[in-house]
């Protein structure tokens, strides 16, 4: 029991301390707008890549539907905030995009997620292309093809912070759950879990659920700080970043997808005058990863605080 506490103290610790390196940084200017902005896609992108890992990476189920869940939490936003300018206006367009998203996924989970691999990603990219087309035919609602602009920044930095902060930690509480290890098994081995009483497919359908909804907060985030939405952000091109994402941390690893979505935004920052280029360096790093770690850069493997405590103990003893 002292140990959790230590744990938990410890960890409370380091995200006060990093909040306040960066509110001194952005404070004394040496942070700019310019890189408050690359921190904050680096939350999107982190949140993003929870949502791809948690479906790819704990469940086992190739997904390539996580843009149409953004394009949701963010048109959600887009439109309601045009009426309802308030902040109050925009945590509820990113409660109703919430909403929406759940709908969507049980809509198409339900019936696609027995299907397996190749199959699958296919489908959910349909899914995905099917939520961008009828955007693009929604007419004054969506505006079209041309997208909504004048969106108020909602979304400062330390707001994206907090949500990254409450929403790793409720999932890393989710997957130490009981159900989450049922969704481990899954991942794992389906029929073995199904034979210990496993219900596959509710498990994979409440995974898909949830990373629909960490995609929709996300889309939400990602428009309160863009000021401007329009349906070509949210192609395969988007679902494959934040796949990147999460193949590169490693599948299985909530640290790992958070590590590599800072490299690769700190990477992205470098590469603005040559972005034509980003996809082929992003390949090829895919490609080294393959060969040298398959598993990604951290597999499953997560950092803890808890083994030091416990280097600690059997230290002294």
């Amino acid at each position: 029991m002292k140990k959790n506490l230590k744990v938990n103290l410890s960890w409370l610790a380091l995200i006060v301390v990093l909040y306040a390196i960066l509110e001194v940084l952005t404070r004394t200017n040496i942070l700019n707008l310019y890189y408050v902005q690359i921190l904050m896609g680096i939350g999107i992108s982190i949140l993003m890549g929870l949502g791809t890992n948690l479906v790819l990476g704990f469940s086992g189920q190739f997904t390539l539907g996580q843009a149409g869940f953004m394009a949701i939490g963010a048109y959600a936003t887009a439109i309601m905030t045009q009426q309802n300018p308030t902040y109050g206006g925009f945590y509820l367009s990113m409660l109703v995009g919430v909403l929406i998203a759940v709908v969507v996924a049980l809509i198409f989970g339900i019936p696609t997620l027995r299907l397996k691999g190749d199959y699958l990603a296919i489908a959910t990219l349909g899914m995905a292309e099917i939520i961008r087309i009828l955007i693009v035919n929604g007419g004054d609602l969506t505006n079209g093809a041309a997208g909504l602009t004048g969106i108020l920044p909602y979304t400062t930095w330390p707001v994206i912070f907090a949500f990254v902060v409450v929403i790793t930690i409720l999932v890393l509480n989710f997957l130490r759950s009981s159900m989450g290890r049922q969704v481990i098994a899954v991942r794992e081995d389906e029929i073995a879990a199904e034979a210990m009483g496993v219900n596959v497919t509710k498990m994979k359908v409440l995974i898909f659920v949830m990373g629909a909804i960490i995609s929709s907060i996300a889309g939400s985030l990602y428009v309160g700080y863009i000021g401007t939405v329009v349906p070509k952000d949210f192609t395969i091109m988007k679902s494959i970043d934040y796949l990147i994402i999460a193949v590169l941390g490693g599948l299985g690893s909530i640290t790992g997808t958070i590590l590599a979505a800072v490299a690769l935004g700190i990477l992205n920052m470098f590469l603005q005058n040559i972005s034509n280029l980003r996809m082929i360096i992003y390949s090829l790093a895919l490609i080294l990863v393959m060969i040298f770690r398959p598993g990604g850069l951290l597999g499953t493997k997560e950092f803890t605080l808890s083994r030091f405590f416990n280097k600690t103990k059997g230290g002294k003893q």
